[in-house]
């Protein structure tokens, strides 16, 4: 970072941040797409979906890299919705497919800093029905959109298992920087993981949520659903 001035001191401080004051909370309403919509987790109304989506599963990779899971039992799976959806942080909330009216997967905003203007999207859990779909790409755009749109947060972040390579392969597709390794970070399932960091700027989110509009755009999908331009040529 270039230093650009200094204080009475000599010493180099940052930039100021005219009129900055702290943010509101995320609130929990819906946030509509074209093709999905987020809902605040609610287990009376996604509960059966998501376990159905997620026992469509061949086996429980998708879980690997993720705190909690794999859950093999409907009841236990169940009971951590129960949990999840009290939380205030992380706030979880359904992706519902409009095409369908069911849940497919979740996701969360977590580590909530309204002070600062700072929140993290984490605990991405996308069934079958959800991954590598054009849906997954409008459901984090939804939440990007609400933390630097509707919330006006500075900074949006990314964090996963350094050894998750799907994971940091998503995070950079989708417009976020990589950071660097927060080395033994965290200890989970018994094991230790170094943290990759991402992040996203509101000075750099008009340009990720044009391009964000223009590959959801229907015109940028053939007959058979194929994309034509990839998310990363529009940036």
């Amino acid at each position: 970072m270039s230093v650009s001035r200094t204080n009475e001191y000599g010493q180099p401080i940052g930039p100021d941040v005219p009129g900055w004051s702290a943010r509101q909370r995320p609130p929990r309403t819906p946030a509509q797409g074209r093709l999905c919509r987020l809902e605040p987790l609610d287990p009376a109304r996604h509960a059966d979906d998501l376990v159905a989506a997620f026992q469509q599963a061949a086996d429980g990779r998708a879980w690997t890299y993720l705190t909690v899971g794999p859950y093999t039992d409907p009841a236990v799976h169940r009971a951590w919705l129960d949990k999840a959806a009290a939380s205030e942080d992380p706030l979880h909330h359904a992706v519902i497919d409009l095409a369908t009216g069911r849940a497919v997967g979740t996701l969360a905003l977590m580590r909530i800093d309204p002070a600062n203007g700072v929140a993290e999207v984490g605990h991405v859990t996308f069934s079958p029905l959800l991954q590598r779909t054009p849906i997954s790409t409008e459901a984090q755009y939804l939440l990007m959109r609400r933390v630097f749109d509707e919330l006006g947060y500075r900074r949006y972040e990314w964090k996963c298992d350094s050894l998750n390579e799907p994971s940091r392969a998503a995070a950079q597709r989708l417009g976020f920087t990589f950071e660097g390794i927060f080395r033994q970070a965290v200890v989970y399932k018994g094991r230790s993981r170094d943290t990759a960091w991402f992040s996203m700027l509101d000075s750099e989110w008009p340009a990720r949520k044009a391009a964000f509009e223009r590959w959801l755009s229907p015109g940028n999908f053939d007959a058979q659903g194929q994309q034509r331009s990839r998310l990363g040529d529009l940036a």
